[in-house]
C-alpha cells in the first residue's frame, strides 16, 4: 500500500477519532473535577476551527448506614440513615484556534474544570452538610509552535488562564431550632491565574502524536465571602479562608493508527488534589492571625471545608474506526483513582464511554457519545490531616457500587 493511501485512510479521519476520545471524559473523575483541561482542539490541521460541547452527567451516590457520631451537639441520626450524595450537573466547553503564522496556532477557550455538589439535605450527617455546591469558570489562551523533525513535526505548547472558583455550603448549626431550621451558611469566592506548558510529537500519515502538558496550580490568595446565621439570630459575619491552590496536572497521551482505518489511543493523568486538606474558615477581623491555619477554637477558625484529598491518577484507553467519510465511532475504558481515603465517598471509578463522529461537510462535524461507570464502594469516618486537624467527627456512612453516566454532545467547525 503507498503511502498516499495510507496517509488517506489513518489521516484526518482518525484525528476525528482522539476528539471522540476526549469527549469522552471520564464521566465522574476524583477530587472536584468537573471538565478538567483540555487543549486537543490545537492540534487540528485546519488554519482555522472552533467547537462548543457539553457533557451532562448523572451520578447516583446514595449514602447509608448514616450516624451522628457527635450527639454533644444534638443527636439527629433520629433525622435518617441513607441520603443522595451528588447532583446532577452540566460541564460546557467552547473554544476558537487559529493558524497566526505558518507553524504557530494559537487557541482562547472557555471551561468549567472544577466543581462539585451534593445535596443530601437532613439527614444523620446534617450537621456536617447539607448541600455544598462549588463552581468554576477558566478562561484560557494556549500557543503552540511546530517544526519539522525526522519524519514528524516537533510542537512547543505554552498558554495562561484565569480561573474563578466560588460556592457555598449549608449545615444544621442548631437542631434545637423548630422544623430544623437553625442552619447556617458559608459563602466564598476566589479567583487566580495559572500557565500551561508542553510538548508533542506527530507523524500525520499514520496519525500518531504523543503529547506531555503540565497546568500549574493555581494560587487563591483573595478568597472572602460571608457566613450567614440569621436562621439563628446571629446576622452575617464577613469571612476569610488563608490562601489555597487549586492543584497542578500532568497529562500523558497517546495516539496511532494501527490498521487501514483504526486507531488506537490512552492517556494516564496525575491530578496533585492532595494540596486540599482541611481548609480553615476565619472571621475577617482575625485576618492575618496564624492561628487560623491551624486547628484553632471559635472564633477564630468558625468551621471549615473539610476535603481531605489524595493524589488523583486517571488511565484511560480505547480504539476508533473510521468507517466511511462520513462516519467514524471508538469506545474507551477509563479508571479513576479516588481521592477519598477514609473519609468521603469518592472512591475509585471505571467508567466505559463510546461515542460517534458524524462529518456531513467536509468542515463540520457533528459527535455525541455516552458513558456508563461504576463508583465502587467504601466507609466513611474520621481522618487526621498533618496538623493533627480530625475530619470527619460530625458523622460515619457507608456506600455501596453505585452507577454514574453521562452524555455528551458536540460540533465543530472548520475552514
Amino acid at each position: 500500500m503507498n503511502v498516499l493511501r495510507l496517509k488517506a485512510l489513518l489521516g484526518a479521519g482518525c484525528f476525528s477519532l482522539a476528539l471522540i476520545g476526549s469527549a469522552m471524559h471520564p464521566a465522574h473523575a476524583g477530587g472536584i473535577e468537573r471538565g478538567g483541561y483540555d487543549i486537543d482542539l490545537l492540534f487540528d490541521p485546519a488554519p482555522f476551527a472552533t467547537e462548543a460541547e457539553a457533557t451532562y452527567v448523572m451520578p447516583n451516590r446514595k449514602l447509608k448506614n448514616a450516624v451522628d457520631t457527635d450527639p454533644s451537639d444534638g443527636n439527629v441520626t433520629a433525622l435518617g440513615s441513607t441520603a443522595k450524595d451528588s447532583e446532577d450537573y452540566w460541564v460546557p466547553r467552547i473554544g476558537v484556534k487559529a493558524q497566526l503564522v505558518p507553524g504557530v496556532v494559537c487557541m482562547v477557550d472557555y471551561s468549567q474544570p472544577w466543581g462539585a455538589h451534593t445535596a443530601p439535605g437532613l439527614w444523620a450527617g446534617a450537621q456536617s452538610n447539607m448541600e455544598t455546591d462549588i463552581k468554576s469558570n477558566n478562561y484560557a489562551g494556549t500557543c503552540s509552535y511546530k517544526m519539522d523533525v525526522g519524519k514528524g513535526q516537533l510542537r512547543f505548547i505554552g498558554g495562561v488562564f484565569y480561573q474563578e472558583v466560588y460556592g457555598f455550603k449549608e449545615s444544621l448549626v442548631s437542631p434545637l431550632v423548630p422544623d430544623f431550621q437553625g442552619t447556617g451558611r458559608v459563602d466564598l469566592d476566589s479567583r487566580g491565574w495559572g500557565w500551561r506548558a508542553g510538548i508533542a510529537y506527530e507523524i500525520p500519515d499514520i496519525a500518531l502524536r504523543a503529547s506531555l502538558v503540565y497546568n500549574s496550580k493555581v494560587k487563591l490568595d483573595n478568597i472572602s465571602g460571608t457566613l450567614d446565621l440569621t436562621n439563628l439570630g446571629q446576622g452575617t459575619t464577613a469571612i476569610y479562608a488563608p490562601t489555597q491552590y487549586m492543584p497542578d496536572t500532568v497529562e500523558l497521551k497517546l495516539q496511532s493508527g494501527i490498521a487501514p482505518g483504526w486507531l488506537a489511543f490512552g492517556s494516564i493523568k496525575w491530578v496533585n488534589w492532595s494540596l486540599l486538606q482541611s481548609i480553615p474558615i476565619c472571621s475577617q477581623a482575625s485576618q492575618g492571625l496564624a492561628a487560623c491555619t491551624t486547628v484553632s477554637p471559635f472564633p477564630i477558625r468558625l468551621t471549615s471545608l473539610d476535603l481531605m484529598y489524595r493524589d488523583g491518577w486517571t488511565i484511560s484507553g480505547g480504539i476508533g474506526h473510521k468507517f466511511n467519510d462520513q462516519w467514524a465511532a471508538a469506545g474507551q475504558l477509563t479508571w479513576d483513582r479516588g481521592t477519598s481515603h477514609g473519609y468521603g465517598s469518592q472512591t475509585d471509578t471505571w467508567t466505559l464511554g463510546g461515542g460517534v463522529a458524524y462529518t456531513p461537510k467536509p468542515n463540520i462535524e457533528i459527535r455525541l457519545a455516552g458513558a456508563i461507570g461504576v463508583m465502587t464502594s467504601g466507609h466513611s469516618g474520621t481522618l487526621t490531616d498533618e496538623n493533627g486537624y480530625v475530619a470527619g467527627t460530625d458523622v460515619s456512612y457507608d456506600f455501596g457500587n453505585d452507577l454514574v453516566t453521562a452524555i455528551s454532545g458536540g460540533i465543530k467547525i472548520k475552514f
